[in-house]
């Protein structure tokens, strides 16, 4: 027998690698030496010890000083394989896949287990070739697969479906099918995968042996594929035939919950799970969370998440994002503060969702708070961070900031080279197409939405490379870029080579393509020559009625324009929230009230005001122009997602009914939910100032614009001012105004303020004064 002395490691030395105090306790008396362990059980027993601790304590350091320790012993160690086994089991548990596999292929003998080890971590990591070849050596040395090799190898997510049929044939033919119900839920999660849910539910009603797994297999893939009366149906089955039901079966059953029609079932579960003492569970309030917000709305959601004895990051970001979407994304920001404030470390979908809620709530002064903290919790580099803040300042029209943004990501992907095209593209600049260039000379293949991005900023000189450029990454017969190639020709001016690019044949012409050069036809105001063009198609779609009845609106056709509508409902086809604009509209400009409501109507019968708020708005505008301020207030009241918009036009409706105090009033509120005003906004409120003769109050708005908001006043904001100033007395300041305006007077300034002069008496020679130097100008 050797001296304790000469072995490398003790029981002791080798335990204080393996922090954890009960384990440490148990072996910390321990201090003589392992022994080539010729002096019997006793270590023997220790070593199988530590071997079955190990992959529970998860510790790299631990299972390399193992692992050390048994080349060192060599053929010495008891039980090679089953200590080989727990090494590689170590190893996989930790993700160290390339180590695992050295110590298999090293292994002198191995057994069934070894492989189930191997072929279920490649499994797991997505590996389907090297866990098939695996399988495939192991029945070719004669080892029997068991339900856990079947299982390792249905856990694969690269595993194709012919794959799957083979494994289904093969655990049949060895029985495992009939006799255990694990190689059966593994295979469910396979079809489940697949999305192939009648093979799925074949297998299970096949099943002899079902446990609760694979009841909950099934109820999960049937909710998340929007099977969500057969999820329900089975979940009560599950009850009846008096399964235990785990957490697992409540969330598989509400994961499918995904609209307002389905909240009676979510109610119904949520009484169960509180009467059986699991509404408690994070995982089981995550998803009523997640319905709630999917079926109800955030507010009441975010009730339920305040209400939780627990909360984790995911509760915490469900409710985030949920609030980011809402129409008070303000809100989002306060939770997102006060998440941190309890200590809950922000990841990357947290700083996504906030980082949106100030792209769409146009913030950029809380955005750039938030783009100080993610550089704070260091994921100022992360590729998906970074890409929403690339977003954020392209969309602000920030573009240094947002290249800033971009060439701080590491690992760069397409996604914020397509977000900083699309910002340089907005500006109309040649910088799109060189950062296109620059994409593609870095190693990244542009996609349609890059390619797209550039063709917008795109003027004529660019456009022949662009479209060389289109044919050579193969996206000339791609419908979304062909579609936008047609637009740019047709933007610079060369309809003859858009038409070019429609597809020549016999037929009629594409819709789409059509479509395209006729809303240009619109937007250029050449309505006849789109209306001439509709002739052409013989099976016009939504897009073709909605551009014809745009057409006529906006050529003053108003009694064509309603005729078209009826001729589009005869035809099949069905009005969408465009359509319903085009005809609003139409209202507004006849104030039309009883042609208004009628419209109005329509919309509530299709129910698609219920969903849309660019509708809603356009509806608040119309009954505030057409004399019916009780119905725009009504109207917005109803919008579940108000936007700024929304709070604008209702400002301009209080404003024109002569409401200036309660057009202030909710000026406040715009800004206390988030939404930060905008010029459109300012116009509405110093409008309603004008109506109101809020003098002190309009003079102070005014001010505030550049000070607290940095927008720049324009020629508009000028006008309402300088009207607002002399319609109530104010002559000198409205005078100072429009001598120091940045830009020379428009003839409605001077009109205002003459006229205004011309009302009050002893103002005369003040007028005469300034028609005789713009006279002589």
């Amino acid at each position: 027998m050797r001296k304790a002395a000469s072995s490398p490691f003790s029981i002791f030395s080798f335990t204080k690698t393996l922090s954890p105090v009960p384990f440490q306790q148990s072996f910390s008396h321990h201090t003589v030496a392992i022994q080539p362990f010729s002096n019997g059980e006793q270590n023997h027993q220790r070593i199988i010890h530590l071997l079955q601790e190990i992959p529970r304590l998860g510790s790299f350091d631990a299972t390399k000083s193992l692992h050390a320790l048994a080349i060192r012993s060599g053929s010495n160690f008891p039980q090679p394989i089953f200590i080989n086994n727990n090494i590689i089991q170590s190893y996989v548990l930790l993700g160290q896949l390339l180590l695992a596999r050295k110590v298999f292929d090293k292994m002198p003998q191995r057994n069934v287990v070894s492989y189930n080890s191997m072929i279920g971590a490649y499994g797991r990591n997505g590996s389907a070739e090297e866990a098939w070849n695996l399988f495939s050596e192991m029945r070719g040395c004669g080892f029997e697969p068991t339900q856990f090799t079947f299982g390792g190898l249905l856990s694969c997510v690269a595993l194709d479906l012919y794959s799957g049929y083979q494994l289904q044939g093969l655990i049949i033919k060895n029985g495992l099918f009939y006799a255990d119900a694990f190689a059966g839920t593994a295979l469910l999660g396979l079809f489940g995968r697949l999305s192939c849910v009648d093979e799925a539910l074949r297998a299970f009603d096949d099943m002899p042996q079902k446990n609760l797994v694979t009841w909950n297999s099934m109820i999960s893939l049937f909710g998340h594929h929007g099977f969500v009366e057969a999820s329900i149906s089975l979940f009560r089955e599950l009850v009846r035939i008096g399964g235990a039901l785990s957490e697992y079966s409540y969330v598989g059953a509400l994961s499918g919950l995904v609209s307002e029609q389905d909240m009676e079932s979510g109610e119904q579960l949520h009484g169960l799970l509180i009467k059986n003492g699991l509404g408690c569970k994070v995982l089981v309030s995550n998803a009523l969370i997640s319905i709630y917000v999917n079926c109800c709305g955030p507010y009441t959601a975010e009730k339920l998440f305040w209400e939780g004895p627990f909360r984790d990051i995911v509760s915490w970001n469900m409710i985030i994002g949920a609030l980011a979407k809402s129409d008070k994304p303000g809100k989002s920001l306060q939770l997102f503060m006060k998440m941190c404030s309890e200590g809950v470390w922000p990841n990357q979908t947290t700083f996504v969702s906030v980082i949106n809620s100030c792209t769409s709530s146009q913030n950029l002064m809380h955005g750039k708070l938030i783009h100080a903290t993610t550089i704070k919790y260091k994921f100022g580099s992360d590729v998906f961070v970074g890409s929403a803040l690339v977003d954020l300042y392209a969309k602000h029209n920030e573009l240094e900031d947002a290249r800033h943004c971009f060439d701080d990501i590491d690992a760069k992907n397409v996604v914020p080279w397509n977000a900083l095209i699309w910002g340089y593209s907005q500006k109309r600049t040649l910088s799109s197409v060189l950062l296109l260039r620059e994409m593609i000379q870095s190693g990244y293949c542009p996609n349609e939405f890059s390619v797209s991005a550039a063709l917008k900023s795109s003027v004529i000189v660019e456009l022949q490379q662009l479209h060389s450029l289109i044919m050579k990454l193969g996206y000339d017969q791609n419908e979304y870029v062909s579609c936008s190639l047609i637009t740019s020709y047709a933007k610079n001016g060369l309809l003859s080579d858009a038409f070019f690019l429609v597809p020549d044949t016999n037929t009629p012409p594409p819709a789409v393509p059509t479509n395209i050069i006729a809303g240009l036809y619109n937007k250029t105001r050449q309505y006849h020559k789109a209306q001439e063009l509709y002739s052409l198609l013989e099976e016009p779609d939504i897009v073709s009625w909605n551009i014809l009845i745009a057409s006529c609106s906006r050529n003053g056709d108003f009694k064509e324009a309603f005729e078209l509508f009826g001729h589009m409902l005869v035809d099949y086809i069905y009005p969408d929230k465009y359509t319903y604009v085009s005809l609003l509209s139409i209202c507004t400009k006849l104030c039309n009230l009883a042609l208004g409501t009628s419209v109005h109507g329509l919309i509530i019968k299709t129910n698609l005001e219920r969903c849309d708020t660019f509708v809603y708005n356009i509806m608040i505008d119309m009954y505030g122009k057409c004399g019916s301020l009780e119905s725009s207030l009504k109207v917005f009241n109803e919008i579940k997602d108000k936007n700024l918009i929304s709070w604008t036009a209702l400002i301009s409706s209080l404003g024109l009914y002569g409401h200036a105090d309660e057009a202030l009033q909710r000026f406040g509120e715009m800004e206390v939910v988030g939404f930060r005003p905008d010029a459109v906004a300012f116009i509405a409120v110093l409008s309603a100032c004008r109506y109101g003769g809020l003098v002190s109050e309009g003079k102070k708005l005014f001010g505030e614009m550049k000070t607290n908001y940095g927008i720049q006043p324009d020629m508009n904001h000028y006008q309402l001012m300088v009207d607002l100033l002399s319609r109530y007395g104010h002559l000198k300041e409205a005078e100072h105004l429009i001598l120091g305006m940045p830009f020379p007077p428009n003839a409605l300034i001077w009109r205002s303020f003459l006229e205004s002069c011309k009302r009050q008496h002893g103002a005369e020679n003040l007028a005469v004064e300034h028609i005789n130097v713009e006279s002589n100008r």
